[in-house]
């Protein structure tokens, strides 16, 4: 092995962020739902996945040719987006289910970045700016407003000032966040309805392809637990 091999290898082992932050993240995750202000201090997290929830929503429809045209989110943790419906049914359904999927598919994302520092500060990076951007352009609820302003103004903080241990911890904690928000919340994929907001994610789906919502509940209940398992074997890859 030459020097120059040598040196990239040593490079890269340093820059690798290990699977055992991941699993502190987790672990602080569960033992947070444990305590009793462990909801409080967890809910600025709540809101961020209702964030991915809508964002999902709004960007399968732009997507598929639509209008994403605005999404409010409540301190109460629910949301919604509103868009253009010039879809088939398969293109509703399609719009529908990316909202329960964005969050596993946004935790997957954070997890494939938390591979090194350098990914992981690059993504804070993102994840904030995009938080920012989605408020011009989309957020029209106050509260929404307020607190992913504030939401996008930390997280894009953290990237940029951060030392790279909370970097790479940061990165993990959210990417986890993000894929157990599904479990979290694992009701709202078995529930037809959805309260003043009318029909759930699975009872528009089920309307638009007619075999019952649970069934649909379980298929993304499933295809989340596989985002999850894939995103970690694929991260933490020797």
């Amino acid at each position: 092995m030459d020097l120059k091999t040598l040196e990239s290898k040593l490079n890269t082992s340093v820059d690798r962020i290990g699977i055992w932050w991941l699993i502190g993240a987790a672990v602080a995750t569960i033992a947070l739902w444990q305590i009793p202000y462990g909801g409080y201090i967890l809910y600025p997290f709540s809101i961020l996945a209702t964030w991915f929830h809508e964002m999902g929503h709004g960007l399968a429809a732009i997507l598929l040719g639509g209008d994403f045209r605005q999404l409010q989110i409540f301190a109460n943790g629910s949301g919604f987006a509103q868009y253009s419906s010039r879809f088939g049914p398969i293109g509703r359904a399609f719009v529908a289910a990316a909202g329960p999927m964005g969050p596993p598919i946004a935790g997957g994302m954070l997890i494939l970045a938390s591979r090194s520092f350098k990914t992981a500060s690059l993504s804070l990076k993102i994840l904030g700016g995009v938080l920012l951007l989605s408020v011009l352009i989309w957020v029209r609820s106050l509260f929404g407003i307020t607190v992913i302003s504030l939401l996008g103004l930390i997280i894009l903080g953290i990237g940029l000032k951060a030392n790279r241990w909370f970097q790479g911890f940061s990165i993990q904690f959210l990417g986890v966040q993000a894929c157990i928000s599904t479990y979290h919340q694992l009701d709202y994929l078995f529930t037809r309805t959805a309260g003043p907001l009318g029909v759930s994610d699975t009872g528009q789906i089920q309307q638009q392809l007619f075999l019952p919502y649970w069934f649909w509940g379980g298929i993304m209940a499933i295809a989340s637990l596989v985002i999850l398992v894939q995103s970690l074997r694929m991260a933490y890859k020797q």
